[in-house]
């Protein structure tokens, strides 16, 4: 039986929309299983003398509710005190951060440096300027209200003792609270599996990118980002990755974040994250060139670029075409229709239940599935007209 080209479209973005966010997964398991049978992961000592140094660098904008708990969460790493620093970069802040990192009482042996500039231009600005006075071999990344494990450092850097690692990723998560709604539920539930699939990226040959909450660099690999860059730990990772490095992931580093404090503060971070994103793949558009990146255009392509251009643009063209082939009489098409409905209903549910307070959580997934390619088009609108700043407002978060 042939299909006609309408069915032959409505196919092909079927099979579009499910590699983009499952069937990529599932093919990226299969080859890991593979690779595992004819590899083994070499041993990596944590010895203290062979420990490297290491500065911790702390982006910081209007975080006084959040900043000295941070701190003693820093001082808290299990990590010698002579070999790590910790660097507080509160550019453009106007509230007590600078005051209450500069005023904090350190015991001997314990560095904490505060870089301030009263001009905001935005996070990669503020990283840039102070990244000239580090002498470390390793930086490390995170944000002021995160709470990073313990062992996170020591877990980072043992994987240095692989020349060919530029970058290593830690592994961002959600802490959930009972009164957690769809922003809650969707969201950790959606970087439980991102986590997986980063997890599985670096298995087989390279995470892709890395999230701003906890991620390292090699020193001597730092280059230049534009400053109008909109996700440029993504960017600057990448750019590490395009030049023959691996980037890592590393699961038992982690930073924990609360939630956003409802959807529609989630929202706001999505389509910067979206327009981001755009201008990234815009940005990094030579490494869709398999000739010269390989597996790591594939793993680029498949785990990233996909979910944000085709995808997003599959799922309205295909519900229309569905409706038309299901004119037809198909069976198989009124099905898929009917499944379709479903989907969005129970999306439109999660967002009145949301607004009401009532937590249904099956209904708050399809609900996050729908925001999250909302916001794809809000950011690409956002990006071409010019009104995404590198200076946002911060998202608030769920207490």
């Amino acid at each position: 039986m042939s299909l006609s080209g309408t069915e032959l479209v409505f196919w092909a973005l079927i099979f579009v929309v499910f590699y983009a966010y499952l069937g990529y997964g599932i093919l990226l398991w299969v080859l890991v299983k593979i690779k595992r049978l004819f590899s083994n992961n070499p041993p990596y000592s944590t010895l203290d003398s062979q420990l490297p140094g290491v500065v911790f660098i702390v982006a910081a904008y209007n975080e006084e509710d959040y900043i000295v708990e941070k701190i003693k969460n820093c001082l808290a790493f299990d990590y010698p005190e002579d070999k790590i620093e910790f660097w507080f970069v509160t550019d453009g802040s106007n509230d007590n951060t600078p005051k209450q990192v500069e005023n904090y009482p350190t015991l001997p042996g314990q560095t904490i440096r505060l870089f301030h500039s009263p001009e905001r231009k935005g996070k990669i600005a503020a990283v840039e300027r102070v990244m000239a006075f580090v002498k470390a071999p390793i930086t490390i990344f995170t944000d002021a209200n995160t709470d990073v494990n313990p062992m996170a450092i020591r877990n980072i850097v043992r994987h240095y003792a692989d020349p060919n690692v530029g970058a290593v990723a830690g592994e961002k998560r959600i802490a959930l609270g009972e009164k957690d709604d769809a922003s809650g539920a969707g969201e950790g539930i959606y970087w439980k599996y991102e986590s997986l699939l980063k997890k599985w990226d670096s298995e087989l040959y390279s995470a892709i990118g890395a999230a701003g909450e906890l991620f390292s660099i090699r020193t001597e690999q730092y280059r230049h980002v534009a400053q109008d860059t909109l996700i440029e730990d993504f960017v600057m990772t990448m750019g590490i990755a395009m030049r023959g490095y691996k980037i890592v992931y590393e699961p038992d580093a982690y930073a924990v974040e609360s939630s956003s404090a409802s959807i529609a503060e989630e929202l706001k971070r999505k389509i910067r994250i979206a327009a981001g994103a755009l201008q990234a793949v815009w940005r990094l558009r030579s490494l869709l060139n398999p000739f010269k990146y390989g597996l790591l255009s594939f793993q680029y392509l498949s785990h990233r670029v996909l979910r944000w251009t085709l995808a997003p643009l599959a799922l309205p063209t295909i519900f229309i075409l569905n409706i038309w082939l299901a004119m037809g009489g198909s069976m198989l098409y009124k099905a898929f229709l009917i499944g379709q409905i479903l989907f969005y209903a129970f999306a439109i549910l999660g967002y009145i239940f949301e607004r009401k307070q009532l937590k249904i959580k099956a209904f708050f997934v399809p609900y996050y599935f729908c925001v999250m390619n909302y916001a794809m088009y809000r950011g690409f609108f956002r990006l071409v007209g010019g009104r995404q700043s590198v200076v946002w407002e911060k998202a608030k978060r769920a207490v």
